[in-house]
């Protein structure tokens, strides 16, 4: 199979879809990957990091789309993509399809089979894929909003964990799945 990697364009996006260690794995079992050149640099991946694993560079997303049975994004794709999908292409990506219907028309236009993220259950019914992402969100959850607490960010200019002679926050968590649990966790590392 062909495997493309194109590099993101949703704005603040800089994840990639594919590690090197990803590449090396596919290319291994025989399948052909194609990574958009640049597409890994916020992450610290450079093109020869995907060369080095038996990816091919492209130059351009259009050679990626037109060369890859499938595609393999992080975000869900945006309307110059859609453009690009064809019919009997795969595409696997977060999607979030319930919150927009302009792009749920358009991947139906396009005929492509397209394989949301979120919606991936293992044989015990959990979430695999969305699992890891959740985690991330709750633990971000906390820093963030640790940083808008700054007076520099028109906080009250509250420091979390408090120091001698000033109490620490109370932190309340809404949820007690992965997002909740992991960003409880962090409040209680920040001794919040």
């Amino acid at each position: 199979m062909k495997i493309g990697v194109p590099k993101e364009i949703k704005i603040q996006e800089y994840r990639v879809g594919l590690t090197p260690a990803g590449a090396r794995e596919l290319t291994r079992h025989g399948h052909r990957v194609m990574i958009e050149h640049g597409a890994g640099l916020g992450i610290g991946y450079g093109d020869d990091a995907y060369r080095a694993a038996g990816a091919e560079i492209a130059a351009t997303p259009a050679a990626v789309f037109e060369a890859s049975d499938m595609i393999v994004k992080v975000k869900e794709p945006q309307p110059a993509e859609i453009a690009m999908l064809r019919r009997g292409q795969i595409l696997f990506t977060y999607l979030h399809l319930a919150a927009d219907k302009t792009q749920t028309e358009g991947l139906l236009r396009s005929g492509a089979t397209c394989i949301a993220y979120e919606t991936v259950t293992d044989r015990y019914g959990a979430l695999p894929l969305l699992a890891p992402m959740s985690e991330v969100a709750g633990r971000m959850s906390i820093q963030v909003g640790a940083h808008c607490l700054e007076r520099e960010q028109g906080g009250s200019g509250i420091l979390l964990g408090g120091v001698p002679g000033v109490p620490p926050v109370k932190v309340v968590v809404l949820g007690g799945g992965v997002s909740g649990t992991n960003a409880a966790r962090m409040a209680a590392g920040l001794e919040a």
